[in-house]
């Protein structure tokens, strides 16, 4: 009796585990289900505007694919450390894939090589990380710098084309290029595609040559294909100290006071951090056309600053890119590379917006605050 009690009993017992598996298991998969991917995204800053639209595109991306998404970026572009510690502490949290503006390629190579080796994707978003390990980056989210820059050339050239032509070595025109730093890759890209951009409509649409123009100034934006031996107009390529606000602003009033001695006609500035430097060197702007009648000033990028300036006519125009297209196409680049899916660079776009068209509905949008 007792034995037929003992195995009606284990019988009983198998089968209240056979019925209660399926609920644990639909347990751990629902579970399973509701942790979503981790992406991180770590920029080259986070306080001037262009970085908060780029943050709020990567946040709409992730809430579109379903993804958790942190976004953070030093203090400074010039705090490559903190960056680096800013990855680190992303790379612990496990995600399946990583959105990086990098300051310093070399300073992050180590952190490269390990989510190479780990199969987890990397997608360059802005500046990217020119000379990555091979293969760890997927893709590129980010405007053609030296296209965009290019596009500011072109309109400085168009006001400034008679006095180009007019110019000669006794009274050369000077065009000065503002770059907060030499050392990331789209303000590389800017400068030199302002620079090269110049040089080449100087020769092609005025009788100039090359032996007419000198590029001059900081070694990082002088290459060896630019002439380097004319006296009659003359591209400058300037670097502040460091990109703190203070050396930005001291950069540009040093750039001001030899306006009038060394004739300077255009200044191009190639990020926000460079207009900001200038415009609080001019009271925001309001000194320029005063103290300053007829220099041609061309920002990059946005913030209310630097609109008003555009609005006011203080600044010719300026080059908008789409930050919160870079943002949101970073996101969905990740998660794309994530999935296994074959991914490719997006040339997210740039505009030249003046006080005439900034109101427009296809560039009012890309002009944040």
């Amino acid at each position: 009796m007792s034995t037929k009690r003992t195995i009606v009993t284990v019988v009983a017992f198998a089968l209240a585990v056979l019925t209660v598996m399926p609920v644990f298991a639909a347990g751990r998969g629902e579970a399973a289900a509701a942790r979503r991917p981790y992406i991180a995204v770590v920029s080259k800053g986070e306080q001037h505007d262009f970085w908060q639209q780029v943050r709020l595109g990567a946040n709409a991306a992730a809430e579109e694919v379903g993804v958790d998404v942190t976004f953070e970026g030093p203090p400074t572009e010039s705090d490559v450390m903190i960056q680096v510690e800013m990855l680190n502490s992303a790379i612990a949290r496990g995600p399946v894939a990583v959105a990086l503006a990098a300051l310093d390629t070399n300073a992050v190579m180590d952190q490269l090589t390990s989510l190479g080796a780990q199969n987890i994707p990397v997608i360059g978003f802005d500046s990217g990380v020119p000379d990555a390990p091979a293969g760890v980056i997927k893709a590129n989210a980010s405007t053609d710098n030296f296209a965009a820059a290019g596009l500011a050339a072109e309109r400085m050239f168009e006001a400034l084309e008679s006095e180009i032509r007019a110019a000669t070595a006794q009274r050369p025109i000077r065009i000065v290029v503002l770059n907060q730093d030499a050392r990331g890759e789209s303000l590389l890209s800017r400068g030199r595609g302002f620079r090269d951009t110049m040089v080449q409509l100087v020769i092609d649409r005025t009788p100039k040559t090359a032996a007419d123009v000198r590029v001059t100034g900081n070694p990082a934006f002088i290459d060896s294909h630019n002439p380097t031996g004319g006296n009659a107009v003359i591209i400058e390529m300037v670097v502040p100290a460091s990109a703190s606000a203070e050396d930005t602003t001291a950069a540009s009033q040093a750039v001001l006071n030899r306006v009038g001695d060394q004739n300077i006609r255009g200044i191009f500035m190639s990020n926000e951090g460079t207009v900001r430097g200038l415009l609080a060197a001019t009271d925001d702007g309001a000194s320029l056309p005063r103290n300053y009648p007829g220099l041609i000033a061309i920002g990059f990028d946005a913030g209310r600053a630097q609109k008003d300036a555009v609005r006011n006519q203080f600044f010719l125009g300026s080059i908008t890119q789409d930050p919160f297209s870079i943002g949101y196409q970073a996101v969905r680049l990740a998660y794309a590379a994530f999935r296994g899916e074959t991914v490719e660079d997006v040339d997210t776009g740039a505009k030249f917006y003046t006080y005439q068209n900034m109101d427009d509905a296809d560039i009012s949008g890309l002009l944040y605050d």
